[in-house]
């Protein structure tokens, strides 16, 4: 006997500011004989004929609120729920739809979501491949494209277990709640196209979630995650530190040290050293300068440097990342008590950062330091975004906060006996961030909110415009490291007999 399941349904959601601007999307969810209902999300009243088939639905100010979560979930009478994200046109593949439940019932999926085209302005269809989410995929800003399709079931459950009214945080809440029983699948398929509104480079994106102008929206979004972490047992208390005793540190030759990895910069590490050389302190330090086999004049441009102060030093291995040269820096003989980040491309702000990040050890008594920055051009010219100081931290809430979001700020200073023992991971990209994360589960971490830092921004810079190859490969790695560091607080949670929920 053959089994032949019913014909699933879904109820599509999608959000509406004109009649030719829903037209065509309509059209195409039309053509999947599975789709039920389409509303249409609309904010305030609507002085135009409903299309036929589908049904206005009256929704906060952003489709992304609590409230509208709500009403989806009171709405939804199909198997499936298909939110469209975007008030842009959606083309959607062949069968597209089809896949897409399919794979949600054959995985158990409480969401999927797929890769997919992005059409620029000149019609030209651009491959958007997106990234496989995992228990550390905590970013607000997380990619699934546009097109979220939801067990119904999954959805009205997460729903109900949404305890706050956010503005802008809705969908965000509702997929951490949902996460936390049903898987969440990436189709490794292009399944539909959609026109791309933000065309901007990656180094231009990189600073939205520390722009003052979200700080509303950033409020929220933390709100919600801390509330995730809670749940989840990965939640650290406010002010449940490991001491960490400075005066015990004996055995360094200096007080600190600037540490320099740097790798074909010929046109910038001058500027770096002597910026670093030219600190006003009233204790010792140096400057160490992991030269990673420059083969562009660098290591001649740090040799015609004539300073006691300066150690250059060019590692007896290949294969290091960043986090490999401070790894070879740090554990140097010459390394001081306190290690302080410089980039080869960076300087800083004036005189008085170094004294400053070591003073504030001891103020704060703290097992990291992290100040703030400018972004500059080569002239040392604000330009936009300008001060980075990363006030999302809080000293109650910084630690929890900082697996939403990419980074901790700089320039970031290291209490190195603490650093010897923990050491980076040996890449190029995120090898900071996991330290940080790792030294804020169980050490404070001070701050320092001025900039003593300054940034600059020119067309080597690293992150400055980067292929959505090297953006998936960073995102996911990230969330790898988040996933990681969320697993081990939950399980020192558990250790220490609580569950994280403060």
């Amino acid at each position: 006997m053959t089994c032949v399941p019913m014909k699933p349904t879904i109820d599509c959601f999608v959000p509406f500011d004109s009649l030719p601007q829903v037209a065509t999307t309509v059209a195409n969810l039309r053509q999947c004989g599975n789709v039920a209902k389409v509303y249409l999300l609309c904010r305030g009243d609507v002085p135009v004929e409903c299309p036929e088939g589908c049904e206005f639905v009256k929704t906060a100010s952003c489709l992304e609120a609590t409230s509208t979560m709500r009403k989806i979930a009171d709405l939804v009478d199909g198997d499936y729920v298909l939110i469209y994200t975007k008030h842009t046109t959606l083309q959607l593949g062949l069968y597209a739809l089809e896949r897409m439940m399919q794979v949600a019932a054959d995985s158990g999926a409480g969401m999927v979501y797929a890769d997919h085209y992005n059409v620029s302005a000149s019609g030209e269809c651009i491959a958007a491949p997106v990234i496989d989410y995992q228990m550390g995929s905590l970013r607000d800003d997380f990619d699934f494209g546009s097109v979220l399709l939801f067990d119904s079931r999954a959805f009205a459950e997460a729903a109900g277990k949404m305890k706050s009214d956010y503005d802008v945080a809705g969908l965000y809440d509702l997929r951490l709640k949902l996460s936390q029983t049903m898987p969440i699948v990436h189709i490794n398929e292009y399944l539909y196209s959609d026109v791309e509104l933000d065309t901007r480079s990656s180094g231009e994106r990189q600073f939205d979630y520390v722009d003052t102008r979200n700080r509303s929206r950033q409020v929220e979004m933390e709100a919600a995650c801390t509330e995730h972490l809670k749940a989840a047992g990965g939640y650290l208390e406010p002010g449940r530190y490991t001491r960490v005793d400075l005066s015990q540190a004996g055995g360094f030759g200096c007080e600190a040290s600037v540490i320099i990895p740097v790798r074909n910069r010929v046109g910038t590490i001058a500027d770096a050293i002597r910026s670093a050389l030219s600190q006003r302190c009233d204790f010792a330090f140096n400057v160490i300068v992991v030269d990673n086999h420059s083969t562009d004049g660098t290591s001649e441009a740090i040799a015609r440097i004539a300073d006691p102060r300066l150690v250059h030093i060019i590692p007896d291995r290949d294969g290091l990342g960043i986090g490999g040269c401070w790894n070879v820096g740090v554990n140097h003989g010459s390394c001081g008590k306190f290690a302080v980040q410089l980039d080869s491309d960076d300087v800083y702000s004036d005189e008085n950062t170094l004294s400053r990040i070591v003073a504030t050890f001891h103020e704060q008594q703290c097992a990291m330091v992290v100040g703030s920055y400018k972004i500059t051009n080569f002239a040392l010219e604000t330009i936009p975004p300008g001060v980075i100081d990363h006030k999302e931290w809080t000293e109650e809430n910084g630690r929890n906060n900082a697996l939403r979001i990419n980074g901790f700020g700089a320039p970031r200073a290291f209490y190195t006996p603490l650093l010897r023992e923990l050491k980076l991971p040996n890449t190029s990209y995120g090898e900071d961030y996991a330290l940080a994360l790792r030294i804020s589960r169980c050490y404070r971490v001070g701050r320092i909110w001025e900039p003593i830092y300054l940034c600059r921004r020119w067309e080597g810079n690293s992150d400055a415009a980067l292929d959505t190859a090297r953006i998936n490969a960073n995102n996911f790695y990230k969330d790898r490291i988040r996933t990681w560091e969320l697993q081990a607080r939950v399980a020192m949670n558990k250790q220490r007999g609580g569950d994280g929920n403060g």
